[in-house]
């Protein structure tokens, strides 16, 4: 199963590109990351470099528990990782954020994400499909506001 969203932000891809490769700041914007403020987070290594790992664990069914690895860095273009989900099921998965240039203030950001789906789970992967994209896609949604805002604290 593969989900890829986008979106197109008013900021130049430096900008744009300091700001994701930074896992620490899905805090801010990803939907997962915000639906539990309470989660336990857990981190090692140095944020924004390979090998940095950000670990959650979630009372919260939506969320669960997992670990996030930053496994590639290509300046401005992608950031890539390594998705171990241990809670609500156990599961690996890739995930990445590519950026591209649409110009000197116009970055467009894509996030996609690989995982596979055993059965009798895949019978039902058209939904989790579905219910991953709106999600992927309301991250994309909030990092655009995030970065456009004028009052943003990041």
């Amino acid at each position: 199963m593969i989900i890829e969203k986008s979106v197109d932000i008013n900021k130049p891809i430096t900008t744009v590109y300091d700001f994701i490769k930074i896992s620490r700041n899905q805090d801010k914007f990803s939907v997962w990351n915000m639906a539990d403020p309470n989660q336990k987070v857990t981190t090692s290594g140095t944020d924004g470099t390979v090998g940095y790992q950000y670990s959650w664990d979630s009372t919260n069914k939506n969320v669960g528990a997992g670990k996030q690895t930053i496994t590639k860095l290509m300046p401005n273009e992608e950031i890539a990782y390594l998705l171990q989900f241990e809670r609500p099921m156990k599961n690996t998965a890739t995930s990445k954020f590519l950026t591209k240039e649409l110009g000197p203030d116009k970055t467009r950001v894509t996030w996609t994400f690989e995982g596979e789906t055993k059965f009798p789970m895949s019978l039902f992967s058209f939904i989790f499909k579905g219910m991953l994209g709106k999600d992927l896609q309301k991250g994309l949604d909030n990092l655009k506001g995030l970065l456009e805002g004028s009052n943003s604290s990041w």
